[in-house]
């Protein structure tokens, strides 16, 4: 997995914890990176094949993703190394487990992220009281439900009109990954006027140039369907979706999708990165070449986590759309400014953005 102080720089990570368990099988890595605006919130994923190399990318991604949106909390990340598809009983036993080997962990709030939901953070909060993206039930404001990282990406892309050349509505839209994100993503830009022209999930994917039916898809996916298998398209295989011809493409399944083998093969005028570092750096230089604007990962999907913060201050729904929608639209537009004053990149500019609010939390913490 290599070694952690490999990861260290300027900004962290604080910690790096291996969490083991021979009775639930539990095998999960923590990651800390930088606590100086507040406890770290952070997703909890679980998949067979996640690494330390992800995690701390990730983490990095969510103490950027914090700080950009203005929010009192640091950066984290928790893996775990299982298949989220077991029976729901030994994945209760396993999140369980998670949750009891971070009850002394304080300065994490664990999240929802790939391969857990509102469920599984009901878990862990019955197990330690701490965990955001809870069911509305027991006082959380469910993130999947109301769509937030969806609807923020929505937001993000109307602030990015006057930049793009091109306007929301009629705009063509192809989602690669047809999950929680992608489906809230096309539902709430649908409502915007825009197409979608093509989706894929983990089996292959659907395409019809005249639009799909959004409302049909959503619900063919809650029941279960494979988007290959819906009456209402052309099915193709996964990959088909990095070919599909449209002018806003959206990686919102798992990192490192874009990469310099394929890169050459989108055709889009606007990435917007509903996944977390879902586009390789030097994929997103290639993009730039070709005149792609790139809507950089932790400033247009940090609904999730701004409604995460929102929820463990005790606010509500409606507060927390409301919170989405200015901090993103500001966001987006201030780091296309900024990049086109310094003529660079829009993730340049938004890293030097985030880091200027990370780099000033930490010089008011004490640490010794």
């Amino acid at each position: 997995m290599g070694d952690a102080f490999e990861l260290a720089d300027d900004l962290g990570p604080e910690k790096v914890l291996y969490l083991h368990d021979p009775a639930t099988r539990l095998r999960a890595i923590l990651v800390v990176d930088n606590v100086a605006a507040g406890p770290a919130i952070g997703g909890t994923r679980m998949a067979p094949d996640v690494s330390l190399a992800e995690c701390a990318r990730l983490a990095r991604a969510m103490t950027l993703k914090n700080a950009a949106a203005g929010l009192p909390h640091g950066g984290a990340k928790a893996v775990i190394f299982a298949d989220p598809a077991m029976p729901a009983g030994d994945k209760e036993r396993l999140v369980r487990g998670y949750a009891y080997a971070l009850k002394d962990v304080q300065d994490y709030i664990a999240g929802p992220d790939m391969g857990t939901d509102e469920t599984a953070m009901a878990w862990v909060h019955d197990v330690i009281g701490r965990s955001v993206g809870l069911p509305r039930e027991i006082g959380g404001i469910p993130l999947d439900e109301i769509g937030a990282t969806g609807f923020g990406l929505a937001v993000a892309l109307e602030a990015a009109e006057p930049f793009a050349a091109f306007p929301l509505a009629g705009a063509r839209v192809a989602i690669q990954g047809f999950g929680a994100v992608g489906m809230n993503a096309a539902r709430f830009l649908a409502e915007r006027g825009a197409r979608l022209v093509a989706a894929s999930d983990s089996a292959g994917s659907l395409a019809r140039a005249e639009g799909l039916d959004v409302p049909a898809l959503v619900d063919w996916k809650r029941q279960g369907g494979r988007l290959a298998e819906f009456p209402g398209g052309e099915a193709g295989s996964r990959d088909a979706i990095i070919d599909a011809e449209c002018d806003i493409w959206i990686p919102a399944a798992r990192p490192d999708v874009i990469h310099e083998g394929n890169v050459d093969r989108l055709r889009a005028r606007v990435v917007a990165e509903g996944a977390n570092i879902p586009v390789t750096e030097a994929a997103e230089r290639r993009l730039a070449e070709r005149g792609v604007l790139v809507l950089p990962d932790f400033v247009v999907n940090a609904g999730g986590v701004i409604c995460a913060a929102v929820e463990h201050r005790g606010g509500r729904e409606g507060e927390a759309l409301e919170s989405i929608a200015e901090k993103i639209h500001a966001n987006v537009t201030e780091v296309l400014q900024r990049a086109v004053a310094a003529g660079g990149l829009p993730r340049q500019a938004a890293i030097e953005m985030a880091r200027e609010c990370v780099v000033t939390a930490m010089r008011f913490r004490r640490t010794w």
